[in-house]
């Protein structure tokens, strides 16, 4: 009897620590810990290169259309009756006249009068035409036309002064008083750095585009002229200062206090 308990007993035992039935098995998988989940990087992406600028370097682009006979209406003379009655206008109408089809242009030109140094910030002066010249060409640049001047003076709104329709004395470097000497034989230097007359900006951001020093061009519109060589711009005396005054009394060899050059560029496409 003892040894058929202790049989029993043994059968017992093997029933419970035996193999269960496949049914109850787990997967071998589920009796392994989880494995750790890494996340892979956020992929970094580069930003687009910005586009070729189509400007040199210190140079602005102009890109509009020009027109190139244009009618302005006076609106108040700043002088009393005399001889410079009609001479500098304070307030011009903003209703302007087209007189011709206009033509596109689009071209590069320097921000700010050129010329400038860290040892004298001023534009360059006593400059003459061909001076002013063959410093654009070693940049490889040229000198502005007479209608890309006024262009980038006066914009496709065509305001006779680079800041607006009403005259400003404050704006640039004009309308100074004394700018000769007793003798009349020269000229006082009162040139202004660059960048020193902050509201002096024409609608395309270009600076000191009237005042300051009076600039080279090159005649395009030869039944306006007759020397191909003209200043553009005026300098600090009592002058019209608007975007359309030239002055074509000097030749290419002309170079005084006054006068200074910028250059313009093709721009690319």
């Amino acid at each position: 009897m003892s040894q058929c308990r202790s049989l029993l007993a043994v059968a017992l035992l093997a029933a419970l620590c035996g193999c269960r039935d496949k049914e109850y098995a787990q997967p071998a998988l589920e009796m392994q810990p989880h494995a750790r989940v890494v996340e892979a990087p956020a992929r970094q992406v580069e930003p687009p290169p910005p586009p070729p600028s189509a400007c040199p370097a210190a140079m602005t682009l102009v890109d509009g259309e020009h027109c190139p006979v244009v009618e302005h209406k006076c609106l108040r003379w700043l002088d009393p009756p005399g001889k410079w009655r009609n001479f500098r206008c304070a307030e011009y109408s903003k209703e302007v006249t087209c007189r011709a089809p206009r033509v596109h242009k689009r071209f590069c030109i320097d921000t700010d009068e050129a010329g400038a140094t860290p040892a004298d910030p001023r534009p360059a002066n006593h400059v003459s035409y061909k001076m002013a010249n063959a410093a654009c060409a070693a940049r490889g640049a040229r000198l502005c036309t007479e209608s890309e001047f006024e262009f980038a003076c006066e914009g496709e709104e065509m305001r006779p002064y680079p800041y607006g329709f009403k005259r400003d004395a404050t704006a640039c470097n004009v309308d100074r008083e004394d700018v000769v000497t007793p003798n009349k034989k020269a000229i006082y230097d009162l040139r202004r750095k660059v960048g020193e007359d902050s509201q002096c900006v024409s609608p395309f951001g270009v600076k000191n585009l009237a005042g300051n020093v009076e600039e080279w061009t090159t005649r395009d519109r030869h039944e306006l002229h007759t020397k191909t060589t003209l200043l553009k711009g005026s300098w600090w005396l009592k002058g019209k200062h608007n975007c359309r005054a030239t002055n074509g009394g000097h030749d290419d060899w002309y170079q005084g206090t006054e006068t200074g050059y910028r250059c313009c560029a093709d721009a690319k496409q």
